[in-house]
This record gives structure tokens, sequence and C-alpha cells, in this order.
């Protein structure tokens, strides 16, 4: 179940507000291990460039794509001081918050996905937030930290994406359709949260694709650990075998998976 319209609209902001505090107490130029093309201010300049491209799509209720060069303040503040960035990331996170919730929920909005509506972009910006501050908190050796429902619906957003490039026909999910591969599967198991949270996956593999479900139930390979962990370690922002989590029982129909969807 998603959460709450508002709730994501005012997530992006609070997950900026964390990702500041992390680039703030960094040096711009440090190199983001995650994202190996980008240093600290880089990252930033993605996320606040991305808050802008989504607001300005929602206020004009674009019919279609719009180009990047288009978007004002797109490219970052010049020149690009730490002050100057933490107050345009703010700006813009503001920016997006404002032209959410004038728009409502249904508002009609060009997406490149299914869902063609305000809401999505609400969604992905919160989400698209919370992970590159992942990427950002792990350039820094600072600890990474989320809500647990916010992680949850994080991992649901990245398995509905991953449903909807299956069903376009993404040639980089081909992987997971070889036949040594059919009728296994991965459960995914958060050990930090009560069962009512629901913080357990069942992805089914099979010859035409996956199906997924939130479920406590047996599978090839489980993952479990703290949910943040999970998070991290399904959106390929922390290694399996970093000693943060476990993986019980066949290794490779995970590592299969992560790298079937490294493009995300």
């Amino acid at each position: 179940m998603r959460l709450p319209y508002e709730r994501y609209c005012a997530e992006a902001g609070a997950q900026t507000d964390l990702l500041r505090r992390t680039v703030r107490g960094a040096d711009l130029a440090t190199r983001v291990p995650t994202c190996p093309d980008w240093d600290l201010g880089e990252l930033a300049v993605h996320v606040g460039g991305a808050h802008r491209w989504a607001a300005e799509l929602v206020r004009t209720r674009a019919t279609e794509e719009l180009a990047e060069e288009t978007v004002p303040g797109y490219t970052g503040p010049g020149p690009r001081t730490a002050a100057a960035l933490d107050d345009w990331l703010a700006e813009g996170a503001d920016l997006l918050a404002a032209e959410l919730r004038a728009a409502g929920a249904d508002a009609a909005v060009w997406s490149w996905a299914e869902e063609q509506r305000a809401a999505f972009w609400a969604r992905r910006m919160a989400h698209e937030t919370v992970v590159h501050r992942a990427d950002a908190d792990g350039a820094a050796g600072v600890e990474f930290a989320v809500d647990a429902d916010v992680a949850a619906d994080a991992i649901d957003e990245w398995l509905e994406i991953l449903e909807f490039a299956q069903r376009g026909g993404d040639p980089d999910l081909e992987p997971l359709y070889a036949p040594e591969l059919a009728g296994s599967g991965i459960h995914l198991h958060a050990t930090d949260t009560p069962p009512e949270a629901g913080a357990e996956w069942l992805i089914e593999l099979g010859p035409d694709g996956f199906r997924w479900r939130r479920e406590h139930a047996k599978a090839a390979v489980a993952l479990r650990g703290p949910l943040a962990d999970v998070l991290r370690v399904f959106y390929r922002r922390l290694p399996p075998d970093s000693g943060r989590v476990e993986v019980l029982g066949e290794a490779g129909v995970l590592d299969t998976w992560l790298a079937a969807t490294a493009w995300g």
C-alpha cells in the first residue's frame, strides 16, 4: 500500500534536508563509490536538478518529456560554493513540494512510466532522494537511516518499476528468464521491523519473467538484515557480502538479479 500523497510531498523535502546535512559536513570533491562518475557536489546537483525538472513537469502539466536545458536553474548554482549549493538544494525541494501540492495527486502529468499523474512524481522524487542520500552518506562516512515505512515503499516502487520494464521487454532483464532460474526466487526479510510492518517480499522467477508480493515464504535465496541495509543491497548501494546483511541459500540467484537490474 502506498503512502499518502502528502507524505511523499513532505518526504522529498525531509530527505533533501538530510542530504544537505551530509553534504555540508563533507568535501564536495569526495568521490561517491556507488555513483563512481560523480563527486558529492555532482551528486547534489543531480538530485536538485531532478527536483526542478519534476517540478516543471508538474507546474506545466507536461504532456511530453521536457528538455533539461529548458528547466530554470537545472544545472545548479554558479559559482558552486558549498553555501550556494546548500541554498539551491533547499529551494529546489521547496519548489517541488509547492508544485506537487498545488497540482494534487490526480493532476495529469507526463511520465516515463504507466502512471501519468502528479502522484507518480511525488513518489518517485521522494525515493530518488532517499537512494541518493544513501549514496552521499556512504561517501561521507555517515550512518544511513530511514523510516521503515519509507524504506519499504521504496522497495515496492523499485519492484513496480522493474515490472514496468519487464512488460516493455527490457533486454537487460533477460538473464532473469534463464531456464536454470525458473522456479527459484528471492526472499527479502527485514529483521528490525515488527511483523505487522509486513517488511518481507517474495520474488518468484519464471521463464516469462518475475512476480512479487509481500509475503513470508521460502525461496532459493534469502536476503536478511535491517531494512535500511536490505534496501541498500537491493538498490546496489551496499554489497551483499558487506557483513551488514545475511545471504542464505543460492547467492548466485541474488547476484543474477542485482546484475540484471543494475541500470536503476
